[in-house]
């Protein structure tokens, strides 16, 4: 099924294609046991064969800072036109203290050792500090500078727990990117989760202060609240030009036909309100609304229906028509 999904969804325009073992864990139904030997090997296949079939993007395989997992992610996307690593390790003292059982020395160094192990796959790079909300900004930086040094491509800066809040993220994306002395040599990345409902927002946030790369997902889906929607997030960028001036290589006639097919693939229903996707997103009952479009669709509608990949808006006949 995963590399079923994986030929369908190769259409151009998507840069890269993240691929972690929780995901393909809970996709093959060990969601607890994504650590065990027998998992982990069945992951690497199922990354193994996404690499074999993608064509048009970069196949990009997830990985704790650890060697095993590094050179599992590297043995992976061997097959790939191109491949990248994407290793990450917590940078917050909630979880160096609680979870890594970590001194921050320690975690630097292991963050350099990591994308050095990577290295030895790919040149394409990436680093994420995990729960970067909640790290401290000296750091952060401390540990950006020594990644890129030792030859990351791509800096990734996530809300990990969906904590942090637009005006404060994007402060926090400009920041880092003015601070750390070497950050023209990379791509700046960010990963937002949606738990106060603001990974959007957020994410777009981070683009105003500088991030080139948003990590985001098909309606939403993702751990807990879920992550930042890539349909949100494209048609945002290119709704409004004026103020991102910006755009995307992403065809977004076919947003809706690939949201339905994610749709019914994970079984997760999409709400009828949920924006650009949702049944309802271009549909008008109320009588004031219906007279606006129907004059001129502009009133009333910022996106073209036909431009997401819907045949057409709708007009509905109910209690509030008229």
């Amino acid at each position: 099924m995963v590399k079923n999904l994986a030929e369908i969804l190769d259409v151009p325009g998507v840069d890269a294609y993240l691929i972690g073992p929780n995901d393909l864990a809970h996709a093959m139904g060990h969601e607890n046991r994504w650590q065990d030997p027998e998992v982990q090997a069945a992951i690497e296949k199922a990354v193994r064969a996404v690499a074999e079939v993608i064509k048009n993007s970069t196949v990009c395989s997830l990985a704790r800072a650890n060697e095993n997992d590094i050179r599992r992610a590297g043995e992976a996307i061997k097959p790939a036109q191109k491949g990248r690593i994407h290793t990450f390790i917590a940078t917050s003292p909630i979880h160096m203290e609680n979870k890594l059982r970590m001194t921050p020395d320690q975690v630097l160094e292991r963050a350099v050792q990591a994308v050095k192990w990577a290295l030895e796959y790919t040149d394409d790079v990436e680093f994420s500090a995990e729960d970067a909300v909640r790290s401290e900004i000296d750091f952060l930086v401390k540990v950006f500078e020594a990644v890129i040094d030792a030859g990351a491509k791509t800096i990734n800066v996530p809300d990990t727990v969906g904590y942090s809040i637009p005006a404060l993220w994007g402060e926090r994306m400009a920041t880092l990117i003015k601070r750390v002395k070497n950050s023209d040599k990379v791509v700046w990345s960010t990963h937002c989760h949606n738990d106060l409902g603001m990974a959007v927002a957020n994410s777009l946030a981070a683009v105003m202060g500088g991030a080139r790369q948003v990590e985001c997902t098909i309606n939403g889906l993702g751990e807990r609240a879920g992550n930042a929607s890539l349909e949100e997030i494209v048609m945002a960028v290119r709704t409004r030009k004026d103020v991102f001036n910006l755009e995307t290589t992403i065809d977004t006639t076919q947003i809706v036909p690939t949201s339905k097919l994610v749709s019914t693939i994970t079984g997760y229903p999409v709400q009828p309100n949920k924006a650009v996707v949702g049944a309802n997103a271009f549909a008008h009952e109320s009588g004031i609304h219906q007279d606006g479009v129907l004059k001129f669709r502009e009133t009333y509608e910022i996106m073209r229906a036909e431009d997401v990949g819907w045949s057409a808006n709708k007009i509905v006949l109910g209690k509030l028509s008229g």
